[in-house]
């Protein structure tokens, strides 16, 4: 799909404001509500606009321990690792999973959790079981420096 500066536009704001009012939108980038509307739905359509969701602060549900999670699997089939995304993806701490080179880590994980007992919990009891996993290396996160949800557009 190709898409011009209205539809950049429009997914710069709907990234920064997904509750955005169409007739607020369309004011915004200038254009009638019909033509935005019509944009928006292609954009949908289309595949580039996944979904729309409420980000949460994780300290006030009780979630104040954030963790990145190295995995090393003991062998590189594709077998090992479905198993291990699936069983990952049953995790509900687990806010990232990422296939990764480069490191001594197969796979990196972004958990929260609401403390070292919780961690020790999710270490011993869930990723530890996982078959295949040989290895787990964990830093915490001291503060976030950067947290951003939107992608650059080029407007």
């Amino acid at each position: 799909m190709e898409i011009d500066r209205y539809d950049r536009q429009i997914l710069a704001i709907l990234q920064a404001d997904g509750r955005i009012s169409n007739q607020d939108l369309a004011d915004r980038i200038g254009l009638s509500p019909s033509p935005c509307l019509r944009r928006v739905r292609a954009l949908e359509e289309s595949g580039l606009i996944t979904g729309y969701r409420a980000l949460l602060d994780a300290k006030k549900l009780g979630l104040s321990l954030m963790a990145l999670i190295g995995i090393s699997m003991d062998q590189h089939t594709p077998e090992r690792f479905a198993n291990l995304e699936a069983a990952i993806n049953d995790i509900p701490e687990v806010l990232e999973c990422l296939l990764i080179t480069g490191q001594q880590s197969d796979y990196q994980l972004k958990v929260v959790i609401r403390d070292m007992d919780a961690y020790q919990e999710l270490l011993l009891n869930k990723i530890t079981r996982i078959q295949g996993v040989t290895g787990v290396h964990t830093s915490f996160v001291l503060r976030k420096v950067v947290d951003r949800s939107s992608l650059p557009v080029g407007v």
